[in-house]
């Protein structure tokens, strides 16, 4: 039974409802009232009676995807359909209808369709884009409404502008994307056939042009072999013609057409002009000269006379199989060997030698390994010496020698890489520096002590004597840097005088600087380190060449050895005295210098690191911060307790460097790092310990101090090679040092 339709009887549809809004159905248009609103809901956005929402875009379902609007999820994005439509032909013999084919482009981002047709050759029909891009609306009574993706499906016609589309087929990212929307697909349909292009296909596949133009595909070859030039060496005899000399010449093949270049090389004073070319770049016949054509006989197809009638005229037809055509041999790279003979119009010209890459494209691709150059000529006769007049005094030798060499003199050129490669670079100085006394019977000069400095940057030399408090003599410079020439040459010659070199100065050696006998006594670590080094330009620091000096040693002299060795070592400890070891060495006639001796003896030590004190060490560093006049530690208590943040007293050892650098703490480096690490645990350093040791005003250390070379660690000699000084008679001497058996070894000393 049916309620009547009162209040109370029915639901309330407002119930639930939060949105009471009305849209402007009604406005002023030119001043006159009227409906502008009639696509706008009624109230709270609920449809009027009868009302339809048109959609603007087209509506994709949401799935798993995020909700990016379409122009953002479907950029760069199209649909793509085959199709084709019907076009009537009037007032034509040939056709009636014509079926063309097109390609319809759905957009995705913002529903907007394209339609191409594919441009085919002489149709005659305007072709390309026949719709621009846009939105299409739905054929009438729906033009309100546009396309969108559901309207698209296979074997369905589609109306664009009164034009029938037909959807044939789609590509595959077209059939997954309408597959995943819930599109069920329609099977492909067929394009009927046109007639008249079919009629067109039957004519041409029957139709055999007269000038059927041939590919000849030369593009690969050129992209293979593009910059890619043969080099050949050769030459031409020309002695039989009056004036005429061996011509040499350059062959240039190119790869990437087969053409010849040839150059001449004229050699200077030859007499001849020096011409661009002698062969400009072209193909190169082998049978040259040719004899003269008549115009049309060399072409590129040839064309056979069927008949001649004077009533009907001429007729022609191509030759297909070639049997007329004038073929003309060229030469190729295979025909370019050395020792070859080609004929370069009319020239005899031989080749003698090829280049490297020449070689190479000849092995890789023939096989061919014997590349033996065609000696073709005499060697040349050796130029005369030529006489230079000896030195006249004036300027130096080399300035005087640019004299000379031509008009117009050059200063001499200094050997700039080597100056590059040996100058003084960061700590690296590059220069040998040696200790000397003057060799004579002064006693006030015996006893002055000289630095000779030897710069190999430009193997210049430099003596300076240190000043000593009253010696009598006036020290400083003695000799300024410069080259030394070496005694007893000739002044005035033609050859270039001798200078001293690095391998003139050595320990033991005398040299004559400035008309005085210096002896080498002694050089520093760096000199020692560098010539060690560079053994191979140094052979007084070579240890195979002291070696084998030392293996020269005949037999009767083995006996004197190993009795020296045992009143020298009487505990057979293994040791020998440096000074014994010295003058053992010394003793020995095979020729070897006070710096060999030293070498050998630095090449078997052994660096022995002495136990220093921690009393030693801080009463080393309270002296230097005593002398620097360092007072600072309250401050630098507060730096380290304000990096202490977690107030635990210890700081690493690397802050705790930083800061002491920071502070600028007057104490060598390895001092410091040797102090730092007493106060370690682990890698944190207790501060407050190590500032209340170093303070020498409030903890003055109690020992004395001692010279700070007492610190340094000093050297230990050890055992020399064994099979040099083979001594099996001790049995404590077994211990091996590099690998070697020792038995001669020296006792700890001071060498320098």
């Amino acid at each position: 039974m049916a309620l009547p339709f009162l209040p109370g009887n029915c639901p309330n549809r407002c119930l639930g409802k939060e949105r009471f809004h009305k849209s402007q159905h009604f406005d002023y248009s030119n001043g006159v009232p009227m409906l502008v609103g009639s696509e706008k809901p009624g109230i709270g956005g609920e449809l009027l009676v009868g009302q339809k929402i048109k959609p603007k875009y087209s509506v994709y379902p949401q799935g798993q995807g995020s909700g990016l609007p379409s122009w953002v999820a479907f950029d760069k994005q199209a649909l793509c359909f085959e199709a084709y439509f019907q076009e009537s032909v009037p007032e034509a013999r040939d056709e009636t209808y014509r079926i063309r084919k097109c390609k319809i482009y759905f957009y995705l981002e913002d529903d907007t369709i394209q339609v191409v047709e594919p441009e085919y050759k002489n149709s005659g029909i305007p072709q390309g884009t026949f719709i621009h891009r846009h939105r299409i609306p739905l054929p009438p009574p729906n033009d309100d409404q546009f396309y969108n993706v559901f309207h698209f499906n296979l074997n369905q016609q589609m109306v664009l502008y009164s034009r029938v589309f037909t959807l044939t087929n789609c590509d595959s990212f077209t059939r997954n994307f309408l597959a995943k929307l819930g599109v069920r697909l329609n099977d492909p349909a067929a394009v009927p056939d046109d007639p008249y292009s079919n009629l067109r296909e039957e004519i041409e596949e029957s139709m055999k042009p007269l000038r059927p133009y041939e590919r000849r595909d030369t593009l690969k070859q050129f992209l293979d072999h593009d910059r890619k030039v043969l080099r050949f060496n050769c030459f031409w005899d020309d002695t039989e013609s009056v004036f005429g000399d061996l011509r040499e010449l350059v062959l240039h093949y190119f790869l990437a057409d087969d053409t010849v270049e040839i150059l001449e090389v004229v050699s200077p004073n030859a007499g001849r002009d020096a011409v661009p070319k002698f062969l400009c770049r072209s193909k190169l016949p082998k049978h040259a000269p040719p004899p003269m054509k008549q115009p049309g006989v060399t072409t590129d197809r040839t064309v056979l006379n069927v008949f001649d009638s004077p009533s009907k005229g001429k007729r022609y037809i191509v030759d297909s199989l070639k049997t007329g055509a004038v073929h003309e041999d060229f030469y190729k790279d295979c025909d370019l060997t050395i020792g070859a003979e080609l004929n370069v119009w009319g020239r005899r010209v031989i080749i003698t030698g090829c280049d490297d890459f020449t070689q190479a494209y000849y092995r890789s691709k023939y096989g061919i390994e014997d590349f033996t150059a065609l000696q073709y000529k005499a060697p040349e006769a050796p130029k005369p010496l030529r006489l230079l007049p000896p030195y006249n005094g004036f300027g130096s030798e080399e300035d005087s020698l640019s004299f000379c060499q031509g008009l117009l003199p050059k200063p001499p050129q200094k050997d700039f890489y080597k100056f590059m490669e040996k100058d003084r670079y960061g700590l690296n100085s590059n220069v040998l520096t040696f200790h000397a006394k003057m060799v004579t019977t002064d006693p006030v000069d015996k006893e002055r002590v000289f630095i000779v400095s030897f710069y190999l940057s430009d193997d210049s030399i430099s003596v300076f004597e240190r000043p000593e408090r009253n010696s009598g003599v006036i020290s400083g410079k003695f000799l300024k840097r410069g080259r030394v020439k070496k005694p007893g040459q000739e002044l005035f010659k033609a050859e270039m005088s001798e200078y001293f070199s690095a391998q003139d100065l050595y320990v033991g050696a005398v040299l004559c600087l400035n008309s005085k006998d210096f002896h080498l006594f002694e050089a520093d670590e760096y000199t020692l380190n560098y010539m060690e080094q560079h053994a191979a330009e140094f052979p007084k620091s070579n240890v195979g060449v002291i070696l084998s000096k030392l293996r020269s040693i005949s037999g009767e002299n083995l006996s004197e050895i190993k009795k020296f060795l045992t009143l020298s070592d009487p505990r057979n400890t293994g040791f020998v005295p440096y000074e014994a070891f010295r003058s053992l060495l010394t003793g020995l006639d095979c020729g070897l210098s006070e710096h060999e001796v030293l070498v050998l003896g630095r090449q078997f030590s052994e660096r022995e690191e002495p136990e220093v004190n921690v009393g030693l060490m801080l009463a080393v560093a309270q002296d230097v911060l005593r002398k620097k006049n360092f007072e600072a530690f309250p401050d630098l208590a507060r730096i380290f307790t304000y990096h202490d943040q977690h107030k635990t007293g210890r700081l690493s050892a690397k802050e705790v460097q930083t800061i002491c650098k920071s502070f600028k703490l007057p104490l060598p480096e390895n001092l410091l790092r040797d102090l730092l690490s007493k106060f370690a645990d682990g890698d944190e350093i207790d501060y407050s310990a190590f500032l209340a040791h170093i303070n020498w005003a409030e903890n003055p250390a109690p020992q004395v101090v001692v010279p700070e070379d007492t610190l340094k660690p000093q050297r230990r000699c050890s055992a020399l090679v064994g099979d040099v000084f083979s001594d099996p008679t001790p049995a404590t001497a077994t211990s091996t040092h590099r690998g070697r058996r020792n038995c001669c070894v020296l006792q700890t000393m001071q060498l320098y």
